[in-house]
């Protein structure tokens, strides 16, 4: 048996450009996730959890409307957050990135994405597909568990806004990524939120 996460970084942010830490999606943002909500509009979701920031609130709320079996659950679990902090085997250019963030926020990250793997990154009895719906480096670090990566290789690991990362948690052998940042759904001028810009 199988345990499908499907992970969907939420939609762009308004004002996002002003550095505000939280707010409603931006008109860009509400189209990715109409576009975000057809592509799975097929998949036989068993539940739906959201970071309970606001612009992955509504990020969850456009999707689900297409979806009217799925209820979207707040869940802290998946809240942004920095899920480790350097380590000696970092390459030393993130380090400027910590220059602002405290040892409470990292020991406060590390614990949350620790028990997000114990509540999600495990095998089902029977095939099960659960769509969260967050924040990139949440994502981040679940692909770096997948992998068994260091800790800090969450670092650089992007994704765009509705992107889509799916991973299958499988009963005896390691988890497996089936897909990281999909963006096969969004045409070129949705395509927002990472630090390049994609090729055509």
């Amino acid at each position: 048996m199988s345990h499908f996460l499907y992970l969907v970084r939420h939609g762009e942010q308004q004002d996002a450009e002003h550095g505000l830490p939280d707010g409603p999606l931006s008109e860009r943002g509400k189209r990715q996730a109409k576009a975000i909500a057809d592509r799975l509009s097929g998949v036989p979701f068993d539940g739906a959890w959201h970071s309970p920031l606001q612009r992955a609130e509504e990020t969850a709320q456009i999707m689900t409307a297409s979806m009217p079996s799925l209820k979207p659950v707040p869940s802290a679990l998946l809240f942004d957050c920095i899920p480790s902090g350097p380590t000696p085997d970092m390459p030393q250019a993130f380090l400027p990135f910590f220059g602002s963030v405290t040892e409470a926020e990292i020991d406060a990250g590390r614990a949350q994405m620790t028990d997000a793997g114990a509540e999600w990154l495990t095998p089902s009895r029977q095939d099960r597909h659960d769509l969260l719906i967050t924040h990139n480096f949440v994502i981040a670090w679940f692909v770096r568990e997948v992998f068994d990566a260091p800790a800090w290789r969450w670092m650089g690991t992007n994704q765009a806004n509705c992107g889509l990362t799916i991973i299958r948690v499988r009963s005896v052998k390691s988890p497996e990524l089936i897909a990281h940042n999909d963006l096969a759904h969004l045409p070129v001028e949705l395509r927002t939120g990472l630090p390049v810009a994609q090729p055509l």
